[in-house]
């Protein structure tokens, strides 16, 4: 049923549940998306989402991050590579930590279990549930994109970005953002694909770099590579001994 009335002339539409706590948090607001919680209340939720997140990364020691499409077939040609960056980067004694679900992110987390080490997962609440892929063994489902992020930035030594959509390119330019700005120290990274990434580094030298938008040496905030022994020695340089690089 819809109504009107002289300080809301519009018809108002019942207002449904929040899909997802991001929703929730964001639309709150919005006369259409039901308020399940209140400020006090979201906060809470917050504060204990980090707390978890805190403490299960806590336990993971030097660390790459994968990043990547969930469409992923596998067996496919990028899938076995995933994997096999994955386990490359685990027999040299670094843990693995990716989304957590399922495509590339599962192969860089079975790769990991190929090579015994920790592998970490870090899903997220979506409209349609994703759930965990069966080669993570230390997991958290986030309610909130900002809380996951901030774990895949502040326990990852080195990213490794594979082909994706716009999740895959929203971490990845978080993670030039921090970088740039120097809120994250410099760590390296590593886009997989040549042809894949060709045409977004030609636009990104056209249209920022020649017009002014970002200075030269930000095209040094990362490097390209194609094959398994070039990913994994790019994205261990200087890999530390300690947690996240401290020392």
């Amino acid at each position: 049923m819809t109504d009107t009335n002289d300080e809301f002339p519009f018809p108002r539409i019942p207002a449904r549940p929040p899909r997802t706590s991001d929703e929730e948090i964001i639309r709150a607001p919005e006369p259409e998306v039901a308020v399940e919680l209140s400020d006090p209340e979201r906060l809470v939720r917050i504060h204990d989402e980090f707390e978890r997140g805190f403490k299960l990364l806590g336990a993971c020691g030097p660390s790459v991050c994968v990043f990547g499409s969930a469409r992923t077939a596998e067996g496919s040609p990028e899938y076995e590579l995933a994997r096999k960056v994955g386990a490359g980067i685990g027999e040299l004694g670094a843990d693995i930590i990716t989304g957590g679900g399922p495509g590339t992110m599962e192969a860089a987390n079975r790769g990991a279990m190929d090579a015994g080490v920790k592998s970490f997962g870090l899903n997220i609440e979506l409209p349609h549930e994703q759930s965990a892929n069966p080669y993570v063994d230390h997991a958290m489902e986030f309610h909130y994109f900002f809380v996951r992020k901030l774990m895949f930035v502040r326990y990852s030594w080195a990213y490794v970005v594979f082909p994706g959509g716009f999740g895959t390119f929203d971490e990845l330019f978080e993670v030039f953002t921090l970088i740039q700005t120097h809120k994250s120290r410099r760590h390296p990274v590593v886009l997989v694909g040549s042809d894949y990434w060709a045409g977004l580094i030609d636009w990104i030298r056209k249209n920022m770099l020649e017009e002014g938008r970002i200075s030269p040496e930000d095209m040094d905030l990362f490097t390209v590579a194609d094959d398994v022994e070039t990913i994994v020695e790019r994205a261990t340089t200087g890999l530390p001994l300690l947690p996240m690089g401290l020392s």
